[in-house]
């Protein structure tokens, strides 16, 4: 016969994360003062000028224009990064050279430098008496700063630390027999990369894509001094933001900072979307 023993007193049960009510408390309220309340301001001030108004800030010729320069730059610029990004992590993980540390530091650079100080050695570069935009111009006649090419290059610049950092853990713990089963049954370098190798690094390396857009598609401090800001040419969508700012034209600035928000939700949704399906596919 079995017996049990009844306690006078109900035990309390234990949770496995001690203080779970109080850091989930604190981490929500700690989230809605610096991300929902900030964009619950930003889509509720545009709407002081109507949606007539809205849509008017929105489809201005020089908006849109911004909003072309801004995100296709930033596309083009993560696009360009991904490859790069490949390249670099490859280096740094696969290869022991005379300086790879160093290398490997300076990939961070962007992440430590300020965005202003950036841009002014970027401009300092890419001037036309500049190091590189000197002899670009007179061999090629390419001229870097002050155009849409220069906006290209400092989002180039924040970008590719995400293309690289993101690849290069997944890389390092990739096993080496994959590749050394891919050779044994006879397949080239070439085939082991494309067969093996690049699909296991798929999803990493759409995350730094992401990444590297949604860094480039906000930048400020480095774009300003090469770009040139010539509205309807070199103009990005944060620096009309500022402009809009300056003439207090507060609901205007938000309602293409509304604009800038939907496009780019738009997109990192899909992206994540992307992600999704290239993990379900290589699990």
């Amino acid at each position: 016969m079995s017996t049990t023993l009844a306690l006078p007193f109900a035990v309390p049960r234990r949770r496995a994360l001690p203080g779970f009510g109080l850091s989930l408390g604190v981490t929500l309220l700690w989230l809605g003062v610096i991300v929902v309340i900030p964009l619950g301001a930003l889509a509720l001030k545009p709407w002081e000028l109507g949606l007539h108004g809205v849509l008017a800030v929105l489809l201005d010729a020089r908006t849109l224009a911004a909003f072309r320069l801004s995100f296709g730059v930033a596309l083009a610029a993560a696009a360009i990064a991904v490859p790069l990004g490949l390249l670099f992590a490859w280096v740094i993980v696969r290869y022991r050279f005379p300086g790879r540390r160093i290398l490997d530091a300076a990939v961070d650079l962007p992440f430590a430098l300020p965005t202003a100080v950036a841009g002014l050695a970027l401009t300092a570069l890419f001037a036309t008496n500049g190091w590189l935009g000197q002899p670009l111009q007179e061999w090629f006649g390419w001229k870097i700063a002050f155009t849409p090419w220069g906006v290209g290059v400092a989002l180039l610049f924040v970008a590719l630390p995400f293309a690289v950092r993101t690849v290069e853990p997944v890389l390092r713990d990739l096993p080496a027999d994959m590749e050394e089963a891919a050779a044994t049954l006879g397949a080239t370098r070439l085939q082991t990369l494309r067969r093996v190798v690049l699909p296991a690094l798929a999803p990493a390396t759409l995350t730094g894509f992401a990444l590297g857009f949604a860094r480039a598609v906000g930048e400020y401090g480095s774009v300003i001094f090469i770009a040139g800001n010539m509205p309807m040419l070199s103009e990005i969508a944060p620096l009309l933001i500022v402009v809009k700012l300056e003439q207090f034209d507060y609901a205007a600035a938000a309602a293409i900072g509304l604009g800038m928000l939907a496009l780019s939700f738009v997109i990192l949704l899909s992206l994540n979307l992307l992600g999704r399906a290239l993990r379900r596919g290589t699990a």
